[in-house]
């Protein structure tokens, strides 16, 4: 595993949900998720009742997530690219998501899991050095840098 994939790993844990990226009929879609990391892959727990699991399986995807509304200073954001399979997680797989939602869209929250392996991984670092997100800055007390890892 490259220093890129681990860096990506590290952040992925601080936060419990992203989103997944495909198409399903020629359109592309954006969903939510929750992940853990297992093994180094990716693995993610949707709502079976809205569908997207079938459109992701055996396809390539895409799943990102961030700290966008943390409200840190070091904002960044991460996203694996691979294929995705429908799987069953082991025992501590599914402890390690912990509770189920109750509800999606009003209708009863029933677990599709899907492993994305990844074959590419981004990493994008944002520094806001002298403001904070969300605040208009004197434009001279603006230092910001974008980092990208691939």
């Amino acid at each position: 595993m490259s220093t890129d994939e681990i860096r990506a790993i590290e952040l992925l844990s601080r936060v419990s949900y992203g989103r997944v990226a495909t198409s399903m009929r020629a359109m592309p879609f954006v969903a939510p998720a929750r992940h853990i990391v297992s093994d180094g892959r990716v693995l993610l727990r949707m709502h079976r009742g809205l569908g997207y699991h079938r459109a992701c399986n055996g396809s390539v995807v895409a799943y990102g997530a961030d700290n966008f509304n943390s409200g840190s200073e070091h904002l960044w954001s991460v996203q694996f690219t691979g294929t995705a399979e429908i799987v069953e997680p082991t025992e501590e797989e599914l402890a390690a998501f912990g509770p189920e939602p109750e509800a999606v869209d009003d209708e009863a929250f029933t677990p599709v899991f899907m492993r994305i392996e990844p074959q590419f991984v981004t990493v994008h670092a944002l520094d806001y050095a002298s403001e904070t997100p969300g605040t208009r800055p004197t434009p001279r007390s603006v230092r910001r840098h974008l980092h990208h890892v691939a």
